[in-house]
């Protein structure tokens, strides 16, 4: 109460005046409110962890309240927004640019008291040069058992500082032998260009998978080489890259457009915060048509690459509409060495759009964007054709392919490590394959003997649902008046393990021999394969890339 009994004239008026500058001040305060509301709120906090230090009956787990209690402030805001520790920042800096001082192999360690295996060596790396081979076992990292360690703690054992000595004991995949190896560590970076080659006599393509340092350095190099070959029209396949670096980016667009052209703009919070991000290079080709892939899973980075070209006229988007991200993040420095990645603007591609989702916390299973109807959208046209493009969620490609469809069991071996599983049986059995184009897995039923003594969740899509409809009968209390309905519905959609992995034959040989092609050939001879049944790669080739004016 602010004032109670004033009985005097002089009294009554000195306390409205002060009453009233109560109210003007408090007024002021919520009017400037941002500082006002932050001291409250930093005061609030202070108080609350002062009392709760003093009077809580338990010692107060501190790092834990510190952590949970900033990840749960920071999910008020965007997705991206996010607090990152000193005990993950090795991690965080591998996500960023992909570098880590290292011997360059994917293990595999399927059980804690199991020994560590050689999944993946990566072509030309240290464990190559020293002899590792997938399927080798690693029983000792610098004479340390790899029983009872965590496959986290033996790769940061084999990780180390470029030129210092790892030392293995190591069981040979196919010999049995014990040798005793010693690997030099390198600076190893995971490539940003997965594959670069022809897929017919005139058509080049590029598999890009991130946005790192020297991207577009590296794009240049292999973009130059497919053109060497006779390339006469390019594909730039973005499809699942989530982006990265947005320098990178605007280097990319810096390659295929005249120099001094807008690829991209930001704006923070402030009206005069906004940037316009020009090319800056003279670009090395301006002719060659261009497709870009795109899918759900192109974000960012990805996004503005292509939302660039398109409002450029420069390239044919393909595919389905992208992520729609459209926010800008920095890393900033907080006290004792933790960092905080914040978002601090929002981009736009040359016509003016912004691609961020309209509502980007709800997407669809795959995370893409739903379908957005033209009247909660801005219209927009592209530079130099004056072709309609529109903003609200993503880049919408100029010509739609067929989505890929793979059944729920597919997804269930390869989430479960099964195909991996079993690659790595297949190559203590088999010394070499044909070469590439000549190797198809033709050994499907030994696939499906290794397969169905596996503990897996092999239930159909239709059984699954089956599963879920009796679950919710027996909610109703409907279970016993549909049982007789409900029993006669499963038996002619519940399918044995055995039956039904051969009945996938088709969905699972690819990925079967994929993975087999990396462990003899490394990564880029994957993706040859995965290419060889892309089923959008031919709707691609087949399609029409040229851009039409605007009528």
């Amino acid at each position: 109460m602010l004032f109670l009994y004033i009985c005097t004239d002089m009294k009554k008026t000195m306390t409205l005046a002060a009453f009233a500058a109560a109210l003007i001040f408090a007024a002021s305060a919520l009017g400037q409110s941002a500082n006002f509301r932050l001291g409250k709120w930093l005061e609030t906090h202070r108080a609350i962890i002062s009392e709760l230090s003093v009077n809580y009956v338990d010692t107060l787990p501190l790092d834990r309240m510190n952590k949970a209690g900033i990840n749960a402030m920071l999910e008020q805001l965007d997705p991206y927004t996010e607090f990152v520790p000193e005990e993950d920042t090795e991690a965080f800096r591998l996500s960023l640019n992909r570098v880590y001082g290292g011997i360059g192999a994917i293990i595999y360690k399927p059980e804690k008291e199991g020994n560590v295996i050689i999944n993946e060596p990566y072509e030309g790396s240290p464990a190559v040069k020293g002899g590792l081979q997938s399927g080798d076992e690693l029983l000792e990292i610098d004479g340390v058992s790899t029983h009872g360690l965590e496959a986290g703690q033996c790769s940061e054992r084999m990780k180390g500082k470029p030129g210092t000595v790892v030392h293995f004991k190591v069981k040979k995949v196919r010999s049995g032998e014990i040798k005793e190896i010693d690997i030099t560590r390198e600076r190893i970076h995971l490539p940003d260009i997965e594959y670069a080659g022809m897929l017919d006599d005139t058509t080049g393509y590029i598999l890009q998978t991130k946005f790192t340092e020297n991207v577009a350095k590296n794009l240049k190099e292999e973009y130059l080489k497919l053109k060497k070959q006779g390339m006469k029209r390019f594909i730039l396949d973005l499809r699942g890259n989530g982006g990265g670096l947005m320098s990178e980016a605007v280097n990319i667009v810096s390659l295929f457009v005249p120099k001094g052209s807008v690829a991209v703009s930001q704006k923070g919070r402030e009206d005069n915060s906004a940037v316009v991000y020009k090319t800056l290079s003279e670009p090395i080709d301006t002719e060659t048509p261009i497709a870009i892939l795109v899918d759900g899973g192109t974000a960012s980075s990805s996004e503005i690459v292509s939302g660039a070209l398109q409002d450029h006229d420069r390239a044919v988007i393909m595919g389905r509409r992208t992520y729609g991200k459209g926010l800008i993040q920095s890393v900033k420095q907080l006290p004792y060495n933790d960092q905080l990645k914040v978002t601090i603007g929002k981009y736009y591609t040359p016509s003016g759009r912004c691609v961020q989702a309209i509502d980007y916390s709800h997407r669809n299973e795959d995370g893409s964007v739903g379908h957005i109807p033209d009247s909660l959208t801005h219209e927009f046209k592209t530079l130099k054709l004056g072709r309609t493009v529109r903003d609200g969620g993503g880049i919408a490609p100029d010509i739609t392919l067929s989505p890929f469809t793979y059944g729920r069991l597919v997804y269930t071996l390869v989430l479960n490590g099964i195909i991996e599983q079993y690659a790595l049986h297949y190559v203590t059995k088999h010394d070499s394959i044909p070469a590439l184009d000549d190797f198809h897995f033709d050994e499907y039923d030994d696939f499906v003997e290794f397969a169905k003594d596996k503990k897996f969740d092999y239930r159909s899509s239709a059984m699954a649902l089956f599963d879920q409809l009796q679950s919710e009968l027996k909610k109703d209390g409907m279970d016993d008046v549909a049982s007789d309905a409900a029993e006669a519905l499963k038996k002619a959609i519940d399918i044995d393990k055995e039956t039904f992995l051969r009945m996938k034959k088709d969905e699972v040989v690819p990925f079967i021999e994929e993975e087999i092609a990396v462990r003899y050939y490394y990564q880029a001879a994957g993706i040859k394969v995965r290419l060889r049944y892309d089923k959008q790669i031919p709707e691609a080739l087949k399609a029409d890339w040229n851009l039409t004016v605007a009528e």
